[in-house]
């Protein structure tokens, strides 16, 4: 009987570690505390941050199975680098991303962002378990202290582009005054000019000059010109 019962429970035990060595791949995504904790059939545990949709994208909740894996995906829409992506809906997956500085806040469009190394390590489990081994599940909501920087940061964006444009402006509008004042100080500077003013300063000698000119008896009717020329006779003429 003893015998029966010991073979008996060796069974029991080798199904229990047939069924804990096919257990697949756990994912959990705590939206709230911006985390995932993944467990793998061999008893590992990771914990890692992460970045879930930030105001106006929401990371849908719920629990999901990979629908297909992209080791290299660029998404079109958003115009951003995913690299190894574990789709789970539509389009949302869980991926890497460049912008670690965000992991452990609201910063995606609702996609569920790692650092790349993690993502890595994600994709190679669910590479290896299969996608019928993996479940995603996710829960919980971003608190709005998490939710609102994206908003916050986009109105300080906006602020500073109305700051530079104002100053844009200012600059214009003074570089046009600076450029009024450069042109009056040119011609002030012009009127001081040691030509202007020996033009200016001519006097009675050049007016008794021009009128004794203009007292000339005026050309002939046949003159053109002031170039003198030697007709076949004797004397100067004009034509």
């Amino acid at each position: 009987m003893r015998r029966v019962l010991g073979i008996l429970a060796a069974l029991f035990l080798s199904v229990l570690g047939a069924a804990a060595a096919h257990a697949g791949v756990e994912v959990k995504v705590d939206i709230a505390a911006q985390r995932m904790t993944v467990t793998a059939p061999d008893g590992e545990v990771y914990d890692w941050k992460i970045s879930s949709g930030r105001t106006g994208f929401r990371s849908p909740n719920g629990v999901y199975r990979p629908t297909r894996l992209e080791k290299n995906w660029y998404s079109r829409k958003y115009g951003g680098a995913m690299p190894h992506a574990v789709f789970f809906r539509g389009g949302y997956a869980i991926h890497g991303t460049t912008a670690v500085g965000a992991l452990g806040r609201p910063a995606s469009h609702g996609c569920i962002r790692l650092h790349p190394a993690n993502a890595a390590k994600l994709f190679a489990l669910v590479k290896k378990y299969g996608a019928s081994q993996t479940r995603i599940a996710l829960h919980g909501a971003a608190p709005d202290n998490l939710s609102r920087f994206a908003r916050a940061s986009s109105h300080r964006t906006k602020a500073a582009q109305h700051k530079a444009k104002a100053a844009h402006l200012a600059g214009i509008h003074h570089g046009k005054i600076h450029h009024g004042k450069a042109k009056l100080a040119k011609a002030r500077g012009h009127r001081g000019h040691p030509a202007a003013l020996a033009r200016q300063g001519r006097g009675d000698g050049w007016e008794t000059a021009r009128g004794q000119i203009m007292l000339r008896p005026a050309l002939p009717a046949r003159a053109y010109g002031y170039q003198p020329y030697y007709p076949s006779g004797y004397g100067y003429g004009w034509r």
